[in-house]
């Protein structure tokens, strides 16, 4: 096993597997800036090795994501262009990135996956899950934004269920994602690394350039249906919703606020 020092996410190489962690479990795996520069960085180390067969993507300690770093993001102007500028990058682009990694990914989710989370697993190919990992995406209830910047959210739970998921922020564990087809595998807690490890070293075998040709075909299939149009088009929704009185009655509430609202609407 071969381990690159990062600071805020966690780089592993296992044979012909690269595990890619979040690593802030003392913030529940929030992402910041940093992360997700560290996530870019290690995706780009991946790709260029071709030893490398087989990507998972997950998180270290209690939760695979909270999300966004509130925090950080209530500390940044509350400017349009800048917001949007900064969000096309480190959101949608690192989405898109992911979506469009020439390598098969897994997603490994226990405990949280929440928003800014639940955009960055369901970019993967494929995602597994523990049995008690649960998915949420209560943005449009407790910032009044149309949901995370990647719309993801249809493409993957169909369009009754999320809207379902969507209008009212609930909570939706790993039994019922699997039933509807969003989970590939669910697993105990206490297997799950090892059950991601063997999927992805069993998806390693394949030769390297058919199945990246395969992936191509399978993503081209999604765009033909609409998928980057719409992912792009969400976008630029979710940005306008930034303008609105009523996000703006919600920011200036504050941070704690925000907090507040959202652990609420997660506790639930």
């Amino acid at each position: 096993m071969q381990d690159i020092v990062y600071s805020d996410i966690a780089y592993e190489v296992i044979g012909p597997v690269a595990r890619i962690s979040h690593n802030r479990p003392e913030r529940r795996n929030a992402e910041g800036t940093l992360l997700l520069k560290e996530l870019a960085d290690a995706l780009s180390r991946a790709a260029a090795d071709d030893s490398i067969r087989a990507v998972i993507v997950g998180g270290k300690g209690d939760h695979f994501s909270a999300g966004h770093d509130v925090k950080e993001a209530m500390g940044r102007p509350d400017v349009v262009e800048t917001r949007y500028a900064y969000e096309e990058q480190h959101y949608l682009g690192w989405c898109l990135r992911l979506w469009d990694f020439p390598k098969p990914t897994i997603a490994q989710v226990q405990g949280a996956c929440i928003a800014g989370g639940f955009m960055v697993a369901n970019m993967c190919d494929l995602v597994v899950a523990s049995d008690d990992a649960f998915f949420c995406d209560p943005t449009c209830s407790t910032l009044a934004a149309a949901a995370t910047e990647v719309l993801i959210h249809p493409w993957v739970l169909g369009l009754r269920t999320a809207k379902d998921f969507l209008y009212t922020g609930r909570k939706m564990f790993a039994d019922e994602a699997h039933r509807i087809g969003m989970v590939n595998r669910v697993f105990p807690r206490g297997t799950l690394e090892e059950g991601a490890l063997a999927l992805a070293n069993e998806v390693a075998k394949a030769p390297p350039f058919a199945i990246k040709m395969l992936k191509r075909s399978l993503n081209r299939t999604a765009d033909m249906q609409g998928f980057r149009n719409a992912i792009q088009a969400h976008f630029d929704t979710h940005e306008l919703c930034h303008t609105t009185q009523e996000y703006k009655a919600i920011r200036a509430s504050g941070l704690a606020t925000t907090i507040a609202r959202t652990k609420s609407r997660i506790a639930e």
